[in-house]
């Protein structure tokens, strides 16, 4: 069972245990995910899709639990803080009563705006409590505590994984949330500025979707039971990334720098020892393919030459 499966991250996962032979139910009350991600799955006999809040529905008797649903948008969860807050928590009791195996899908944001970069999953993180993003970076450092109170206490079988900047095909076209590479890609096709909140030289990580799919399910296969960062070590400035759409897109687009969003993590960039170690795990898409690859979707989406 899936809970956010019909999102972004969620649907390619589906779609991947799928090909590997897996029965997959998926949960999710499509606050953010889409019902388009997942329809091409819809007549497989071992595809089954809930439309419910992950904390509502009956989670026993599945072989593996992944706690996927989330609103990961920061100006998505600074407009809707409590269901931010709630959606990283509740469904993942839920499944965690089950008494399974629980993957958790955690982010990096539990490290805020980490002192320590390459930052490793030892670092405990330099997170601001009570302000505009501490719905949804408290409520994932919430959530791996509670997975871990689980395991020590009701011996649950868990996994965290600490997603880094995730992109590609599947990501939102609409527009309505501020993740950077879909919104920098709508306004390129569009021949519209790109706005870059900040000054642009904060970085991120970004990591091409197969690779993260590849990770996340090789951590739920494992026996490792501690947090582990999956994400790709190239650190990425925002401003090269809105540069490099641009000349993708042979867009026309001017850069237009907004106000900087509350609290946001200068860097960002992970050490993944561990998946290399424990998994086997590293990121093998360069951005500059995946980029491509997105924007080839987007294309399509949106009906652009």
């Amino acid at each position: 069972m899936i809970s956010g499966g019909a999102g972004f991250l969620g649907s390619a996962l589906s779609e991947e245990l799928l090909k590997l032979g897996a029965k997959v139910t998926v949960v999710d009350n499509l606050s953010t995910g889409s019902i388009e991600n997942i329809k091409h799955l819809m007549n497989n006999p071992r595809f089954r899709f809930i439309e419910a809040d992950a904390s509502e529905v009956d989670a026993r008797g599945y072989d593996y639990l992944i706690h996927g649903a989330s609103i990961p948008s920061p100006d998505d969860y600074i407009r809707r803080p409590i269901e931010t807050a709630l959606s990283n928590a509740m469904g993942l009791l839920n499944f965690l009563k089950s008494g399974k195996r629980v993957l958790y899908m955690s982010s990096s944001e539990v490290y805020g705006d980490p002192q320590v970069v390459p930052t490793p999953e030892s670092y405990w993180g330099n997170v601001n409590p009570i302000g505009q993003r501490s719905c949804y970076d408290e409520s994932k450092r919430f959530g791996e505590a509670l997975c871990m109170a689980f395991a020590r206490e009701k011996n649950v079988s868990v996994r965290i994984a600490r997603i880094h900047n995730t992109y590609g095909p599947r990501m939102d076209v609409s527009g309505r949330y501020a993740r950077a590479i879909p919104r920098f890609i709508i306004q390129a096709l569009k021949n519209e500025p790109l706005t870059i909140y900040g000054d642009g030289m904060q970085t991120r990580s970004f990591t091409y979707v197969s690779d993260m799919i590849d990770g996340l399910i090789r951590l739920m296969l494992s026996e490792y039971q501690m947090p582990v960062n999956l994400g790709s070590e190239k650190e990425t400035s925002i401003i090269e990334l809105a540069k490099l759409i641009i000349k993708l897109t042979n867009s026309k687009s001017e850069i237009k720098h907004m106000p900087p969003f509350p609290d946001d993590p200068r860097r960002r960039r992970p050490d993944i020892s561990v998946a290399k170690k424990v998994l086997g795990w590293e990121p093998q898409v360069p951005l500059e393919e995946g980029l491509i690859n997105t924007i080839k979707y987007f294309k399509e989406v949106l009906n652009v030459d």
